[in-house]
């Protein structure tokens, strides 16, 4: 069985804080920022919509994004997530 990963992007609203990540199992770590449980960051920013997300077949391609993202200044990021979610709407309920 193949599993799948995910290259996620959380934020606290419309152009608020954002929170890059890498998972394979994006509908449990999403709960778990949601919770509190998954990171200090998204805690203390209150970091819980999940605005972006790539899928990926393989790990390494995935961290290779993760990291190529956290890299990008804040208006490329921007502009990613509005390419796809002009409204930056809560995609967790998609999944």
């Amino acid at each position: 069985m193949q599993k799948i990963y995910y290259v996620y992007v959380l934020a606290s609203k419309r152009n608020g804080t954002l929170y890059i990540g890498v998972t394979n199992n994006l509908v449990k770590r999403v709960w778990e920022h949601r919770e509190g449980l998954a990171s200090a960051f998204t805690k203390k920013y209150g970091v819980k919509l999940l605005v972006y997300y790539e899928v990926f077949e393989d790990i390494h391609a995935a961290i290779y994004r993760e990291t190529r993202l956290k890299k990008y200044k804040r208006e490329w990021k921007i502009n990613l997530i509005q390419q796809k979610n002009l409204d930056w709407r809560d995609l967790s309920g998609d999944l």
